[in-house]
């Protein structure tokens, strides 16, 4: 940790929390159906798989599929890890429906065309009484952290849209976020903040302050349930039920 740069001790964070809120989800008997969509080159997937459950990876780049297939060999469980070329938008194409007991949709949401159809998707492949592990990017702290950085014009064009703005595509309120699962037949069953201060701490205080990526990441996980603090998160990590 000491030697981690800025980016890294936020991804440090994301990872932390995230995989907090999915353990007792993943703590169940092994053998589970995992689907993750856009899981890339398998930084969830083969964790996931090493706790014993069964994951395909959907994901549009060759290039990082054949990265998930080395590092699925690499940590030895190549036999319950499987990628294969696609996309939400073409999901029940190679998924079929009620197929999974747990799906990964992390920072997917936010550059979908129809968010409300891409959760409807997740619901048909879903399994009754599925969980969705859903992490988007959140539009408050998007805000703020554009009018801290001076783009008073860029925070303006935030503060209201749930339409895309800029390579980031959209960002999403809690709210919002709830209404669309609602709406998709999902329940919520928690809601995590997720980088709530690793974005605005200085990497030269904590290169500076001995222990200091340790303490972060404790406070990141001490206020991860706490309400109050979702508006400032840069990402909100969502559990809801089928």
């Amino acid at each position: 940790m000491p030697n981690e740069r800025p980016s890294e001790r936020r991804q440090s964070a994301r990872t932390a929390v995230v995989w907090g809120g999915l353990q007792p989800v993943l703590d169940r008997p092994a053998g589970q159906d995992v689907l993750d969509i856009g899981g890339g080159t398998g930084g969830f997937a083969v964790r996931v798989a090493e706790l014993g459950h069964r994951v395909r990876v959907v994901d549009p780049s060759p290039d990082a599929l054949a990265a998930l297939d080395r590092r699925a060999r690499d940590h030895g469980v190549e036999n319950r890890v499987r990628g294969q070329q696609g996309d939400l938008s073409t999901l029940l194409d190679v998924v079929e429906p009620a197929s999974a007991d747990v799906v990964l949709c992390h920072g997917v949401l936010e550059v979908v065309d129809d968010p409300a159809a891409a959760l409807a998707t997740i619901t048909e492949v879903l399994r009754p009484g599925g969980v969705l592990s859903l992490l988007v990017a959140q539009r408050h702290a998007a805000v703020v952290a554009r009018a801290m950085a001076g783009h008073f014009e860029q925070a303006r064009a935030l503060l209201d849209t749930t339409e895309a703005v800029g390579r980031s595509g959209r960002r999403f309120t809690r709210d919002e976020l709830e209404s669309l699962l609602a709406s998709a037949g999902l329940s919520v069953d928690s809601v995590h903040a997720v980088r709530v201060f690793s974005d605005l701490v200085p990497g030269s205080l904590l290169d500076l302050e001995p222990g200091g990526t340790a303490a972060l990441l404790e406070l990141e996980q001490a206020v991860a349930e706490r309400p109050e603090y979702a508006p400032l998160a840069a990402q909100l990590h969502v559990l809801a039920r089928r």
